[in-house]
């Protein structure tokens, strides 16, 4: 057997397991905000970000830093 086809182990499964449960969370998170969150606050179509927020941990976090429009800054 090669390295590439070794089995995890526990941990590494539950590793996996639980960044694969933040990896939703986070997506979600952002889909709630996304829905929420009025147009004018949104840099962009709203429609534009659904597809984004499914680019693993990318989509989500491109929308938090780039996405809203933060007018404090």
């Amino acid at each position: 057997m090669t390295h590439s086809q070794r089995e995890l182990t526990a941990p590494e499964k539950i590793g996996a397991v639980v960044l694969g449960i933040l990896q939703v969370a986070f997506a979600f998170l952002a889909a709630w905000d996304l829905a929420h969150r009025p147009a004018e606050q949104v840099r962009g179509p709203k429609p534009a970000w659904i597809p984004a927020l499914f680019i693993n941990w990318l989509g989500p976090a491109a929308y938090f830093v780039f996405g809203i429009r933060h007018e404090d800054r």
